[in-house]
């Protein structure tokens, strides 16, 4: 395959449209993952390989909370205020573009 050489323009927000013709070459689409790896002063992109970034602890924890489910166990109701206290959240506009105020640690 040539080498494809495309240029893409960074937003305000740090944020970047990856060109069809790179997007095409990797093989990924709208909700792909895509990684990147600073080599020096060059930035390599691939296709991101999803399993690696998975949480065993979190995957174990929602097999056994299936299994539960599927079993009939351990299923009960959410108590009155944590439901009140969810149902209160839905009710605020979210703005995912908007930028985060404070510090985050990540």
């Amino acid at each position: 395959m040539p080498p494809i050489q495309e240029v893409a323009t960074i937003t305000s927000k740090g944020q970047i449209t990856l060109p069809k013709a790179i997007r095409q070459a990797l093989g990924v689409d709208y909700g792909g993952k895509v990684a990147f790896q600073l080599r020096g002063s060059k930035v390599v992109v691939t296709r991101a390989n999803t399993a690696d970034h998975e949480d065993p602890a979190i995957g174990a924890f929602l097999a056994l909370l299936e299994s539960d489910i599927r079993a009939g166990r351990h299923v009960g109701s959410l108590p009155d205020d944590l439901v009140q206290a969810m149902q209160a959240t839905l009710e605020q506009a979210t703005d995912i573009a908007a930028d985060i105020e404070g510090d985050v640690a990540l």
